[in-house]
């Protein structure tokens, strides 16, 4: 069959899963169509920590086949991998992770490669340092007091040489950048003068558009329309919102006009991407989507996990709640949480004339994990997590700040109650015992009958769909990039499942270029979300199901919206399909 393909993952979840892209090497690693396409897979990443013992370095499901740090010189790599050691002064730790979907059992072991770049050779950084200024205009002085930016370009170079000691320098090799963190190893790929190295960057988002869109007081309602009129008149970022070239990620994700292709998780990306600067619209762009989670349920299940959620409401408030909605997601100002409590507002006098309840479900924290014997305590004090205290080990600044928000809705709201749950994790273990004892996380999914999503800015949103294969509503904004994946699923056509709520609807107000547009501020945004929370308060009520018949149609439903949307679909239709063009064009390079 020839060359295998070889795709080589640089990114900061190579040890272990923290948010987006550890969601999509997940995804990746466990889909039959890429595991039959890849011969072979590496992650690489910096040694973050020197914590703990060698078994700890890939997490529990790695195992460490070399290790430098800890003394661990397998002779079958201790050779190659220790002139890399003495020519850059770094250590390096190799091994493998293990990668398993619980529900169809397919698993795979990717390389990892984490490499100490604290205290790399001088000499051999500024000459790479030098080389990215020369050929790629990158001007690092500016950014070196950042370890965020300092510590991946000290990953490169002897990423590359590892790469070729471990024979992955060969053949058809795929380089992918995800997110900034990449691109110093895939420029220096492209430095590298006696190899054939393809580089992607994987944009899953754009790192300068994510900062102007949350720091803006307009947010979402002002960017996008900027945007789409600054196209118009061949305006790019610079030249609307000034120099961008001081924020470090932004010089990086810039040069990713270097790269050989650029993949983008939505069609907003896309379109970000392109507003950087001119070069961006001729690059080699692709949407690849992500892929969402297809598992078929009946609804016995969903009412069986509905109930669990019901159960737990009434040992938290004092009722069994008729509908529970539900928002997973991390708490960070681009997630548009305000959002929520605005469409529920909306939806209270209504429920109310219907004598009907609800409970909203907010699993979301900032910080990490709490013990077990804190959510005890705070639960047994005064009542966590319907009640909270400020200060560890409850609330942190920014959950604070939000819980505010939340007591106000409790207070004026009389048949919809929110619950701010700021814990990792949705168990007894996790969250204490007015849990039922059998509640475990994928009950939140499967039992909620509304997911909310509307985010300011969302590269895709995988969470946001989640909920959709049990049969739930999911609620999320246009500029979301899974709104361009249901549209493309669905021929634009709607589905009762999927509800989008639309931020950037100026309606008739008279905004004539692009400085008009940029006056947009929290007084016009804040009229256009009061209109739409009343649009979907209204098409939320008119779509949750009436009866079982109603529900166990958007059950089938949600479940083959979801089949369209999964992994493999998104591996074969779009990741693969980028992989066969490249791989003919680089035969007939060589031909």
């Amino acid at each position: 069959m020839g060359e295998e393909n070889i795709a080589v993952h640089v990114t900061h979840e190579a040890a272990g899963k923290i948010g987006g892209i550890g969601a999509v090497l997940q995804g990746f690693f466990t889909c039959p169509s890429y595991l039959d396409a890849i011969g072979r897979s590496v992650l690489i990443s910096p040694l973050f920590t020197m914590e703990g013992s060698v078994q700890d370095r890939l997490g529990e499901d790695g195992e460490v086949l070399y290790s430098s740090i800890d003394g661990l010189i397998n002779p079958s790599y201790s050779h190659a991998f220790g002139r890399i050691e003495s020519l850059y002064n770094v250590g390096i730790v190799y091994g493998r992770r293990t990668f398993i979907d619980k529900q169809t059992g397919v698993r795979s072991t990717p390389e990892v490669l984490l490499i100490d770049v604290r205290y790399m050779d001088r000499g051999m950084l500024n000459e790479f340092k030098r080389r990215l200024f020369e050929e790629f205009g990158i001007q690092s002085h500016l950014h070196e007091h950042l370890w965020e930016y300092e510590q991946y370009v000290r990953l490169a170079s002897p990423a590359i040489a590892v790469l070729k000691a471990l024979g992955a320098a060969e053949g058809r090799t795929t380089i992918i950048s995800h997110e900034f963190m990449g691109m110093p190893t895939v420029l220096a790929a492209r430095l590298e003068p006696y190899c054939n190295f393809r580089t992607v960057f994987y944009a899953h988002e754009v790192a300068t558009i994510r900062r102007i869109v949350e720091e803006h007081p307009g947010h979402d309602t002002m960017f996008y329309n900027v945007m789409e009129r600054a196209h118009r008149d061949r305006l790019y970022v610079g030249d609307v919102f000034g120099n961008q070239g001081t924020y470090f990620k932004h010089s990086l994700v810039e040069a990713s006009k270097y790269c050989d292709h650029i993949y983008a998780v939505g069609d907003f990306v896309a379109d970000e991407l392109r507003f950087l600067a001119p070069e961006f619209e001729t690059a080699d762009i692709d949407i690849v989507y992500n892929g969402i989670p297809a598992h078929e349920i009946h609804i016995g299940e969903k009412l069986a996990s509905k109930d669990k959620l019901q159960r737990y409401c009434e040992n938290l408030l004092g009722y069994r709640p008729d509908h529970i909605f539900t928002h997973v997601t991390r708490l960070v100002r681009s997630k548009g949480l305000w959002r929520d409590l605005r469409v529920l507002s909306e939806m209270d006098a209504t429920l109310r004339q219907q004598g009907q309840t609800a409970v909203f479900l907010l699993l979301s924290t900032e910080v990490s994990r709490r013990r077990s014997c804190d959510i005890h305590r705070m639960e047994s004090t005064y009542g966590w997590p319907v009640a909270h205290r400020e200060g560890w080990p409850d609330l942190s600044g920014g959950e604070a700040d939000f819980h505010t928000a939340i007591q106000q809705f409790n207070a004026r709201s009389r048949n919809i109650k929110a619950v701010f749950i700021n814990q990792f994790g949705f168990d007894p273990k996790s969250c204490g015992s007015h849990m039922p004892a059998d509640i475990e996380f994928l009950d939140i999914r499967k039992g909620s009958d509304v997911e909310f999503g509307q985010s300011i800015y969302e590269p895709f949103g995988i969470a946001q769909l989640e909920p959709l294969t049990y049969g739930s509503l999911c609620v999320f904004t246009g500029v979301c990039g899974c709104a361009g994946f249901v549209r493309d699923v669905t021929g634009g056509q709607a589905v009762r499942n999927v509800l989008l709520a639309d931020y950037t609807d100026l309606g008739d107000h008279p905004y004539r270029d692009v400085e008009d547009l940029l006056q947009i501020d929290r007084q016009v945004r804040d009229r256009i979300e009061a209109a739409e929370a009343a649009r979907l308060a209204r098409e939320i009520l008119e779509r949750l199901p009436k009866n079982e018949a109603e529900l166990d149609g958007m059950i089938c439903e949600g479940y083959r919206l979801a089949y369209n949307m999964s992994w493999d679909v998104v591996v074969r239709k779009y990741l693969l399909n980028d992989l066969s063009r490249a791989t003919q064009k680089q035969l007939s390079c060589r031909n």
